[in-house]
């Protein structure tokens, strides 16, 4: 499925030595890596097309991933990016879910967990992708909750924040999308917090 998301300017300044210069490099050739995920099959991408949307050498991403397959064994993880997700008490957890998604669409044309939505869901990449999504966002997620049917009300939590991130980033509600962030938190993190702690 191809979105008209807008991307982080593909260009990075890779000069210097510094810790700060190696993270942003990463952090480019993740999000290259990832564009080109949602939009061409992983067989038909090379690290050729990596680098140069990227801003950076082949040998640059060998560099720092070692080679294609544990590149994009990092693109398909969500692990990292669900730490930032679900980093909040629980009592505090909803609110802070949706904070999280609509910042990151907001500051950065996307949020990671999203990738879910629109990455192309085919072949064993897709397996992988839906494998990690659910044991590393929707099963984490469940391990936090406690009374009954933790893991469906996790699923169905999980299910309104992608719905949220749909409207907002591929249907683009317009007056979702003028609303302040902090308002929609306020208004719509209760009900994602009733499923987490009934």
């Amino acid at each position: 499925m191809t979105t008209s998301l807008p991307e982080p300017g593909p260009t990075v300044s890779c000069g210097g030595p510094g810790r700060r210069d190696a993270e942003a490099t990463k952090a480019a050739i993740i999000r290259a890596c990832r564009h080109l995920l949602a939009r061409h099959a992983h067989a038909d991408i090379t690290l050729k097309a990596v680098a140069e949307r990227a801003g950076v050498s082949p040998p640059l991403i060998l560099k720092y991933f070692g080679n294609k397959d544990a590149l994009f064994a990092t693109v398909m993880s969500f692990e990292a990016d669900a730490d930032a997700f679900l980093d909040a008490p629980l009592g505090a957890l909803g609110r802070h879910m949706v904070r999280h998604l609509l910042t990151g669409q907001a500051e950065h044309g996307a949020d990671p967990i999203l990738r879910i939505v629109f990455a192309p869901l085919h072949g064993a990449q897709g397996d992988i992708l839906r494998a990690n999504f659910r044991t590393q966002v929707a099963d984490r997620l469940a391990h936090r909750l406690s009374g009954p049917d933790a893991g469906l009300r996790a699923e169905l939590a999980v299910s309104m924040l992608l719905g949220l991130g749909v409207m907002y980033g591929i249907a683009r509600g317009p007056r979702l999308r003028a609303a302040d962030i902090e308002d929609v938190t306020e208004r719509y993190g209760p009900s994602v917090q009733a499923l987490l702690t009934p």
